[in-house]
């Protein structure tokens, strides 16, 4: 975090939010651990101490809430937290829980039900009561598409896709520009800009962004592109650097 912080700072950055991961599902991913809200704070506060200047928002990304509610619900008890995203990850798919990163080893042939599937799942996130603002990477598996065999094109979604954002333009939420530590816009931008433009078609009314980093190196890659074409679709910086863009 103290690194990321200084790489924030390097690169000209007044503002960086951690929405550390808070994920629920078990035989999916073997190195994944409960957050520690807690020590999360610590640090978070740690260094606030260490870079007056810079505006650290403490967040969570959780996965899959509408899934666990009762776990939500004791990690979040009493959690000072600024900003929630709500994201889907992981999805049943013939019998077995799988992570959308793992759709380049099922047949070609299946994408398109899978991601119909994921969207379907991404929907009941959105309808559901759990405490989110921000909808994360909305098309996740289109990082992990097999292009080689299968064209992607959101028009062949499009009434999954207008599922999803309906129901969270009606909850007031936030649609997430992530763009992946800057993977080519075709793959890495969830979403791309048809489907922000169908967002604002549908009374969407905010943006944020994440690179979903990881790495102190890969903070705001691709933000540059992905602010201008937010800007091109009618979304505008707030004065606050740390909100969300509004039409």
């Amino acid at each position: 975090m103290e690194a990321s912080c200084r790489r924030a700072e390097s690169i000209g950055l007044r503002a960086i939010a951690f929405t550390e991961h808070a994920d629920f599902v078990s035989g999916v991913h073997e190195e994944m651990h409960r957050l520690d809200v807690d020590a999360y704070l610590i640090e978070v506060e740690r260094c606030r101490t260490l870079f007056p200047s810079l505006r650290i928002v403490s967040g969570a990304e959780l996965g899959e809430p509408h899934r666990f509610p009762a776990e939500v619900q004791a990690l979040l008890r009493g959690a000072r937290l600024e900003r929630i995203l709500g994201s889907v990850h992981c999805l049943t798919w013939s019998g077995r829980l799988i992570d959308a990163s793992q759709l380049g080893r099922l047949p070609a042939a299946e994408a398109g039900d899978f991601m119909r599937a994921y969207l379907r799942e991404v929907a009941a996130l959105a309808r559901s009561d759990q405490p989110f603002q921000v909808l994360s990477h909305i098309d996740y598996p289109k990082r992990y598409w097999p292009v080689e065999a299968v064209r992607f094109d959101e028009d062949d979604y499009e009434g999954e896709y207008r599922e999803v954002l309906s129901a969270l333009a009606q909850r007031g939420g936030v649609l997430e520009l992530n763009t992946s530590r800057g993977m080519p816009p075709e793959r890495g931008w969830c979403p791309g800009p048809k489907v922000v433009g169908w967002w604002r078609e549908l009374g969407g009314d905010a943006v944020s962004f994440g690179s979903d980093a990881h790495a102190p190196d890969m903070i705001a890659k691709g933000f540059a592109a992905a602010s201008a074409m937010a800007e091109g679709l009618g979304f505008k910086p707030s004065a606050d650097l740390s909100e969300y863009w509004r039409r």
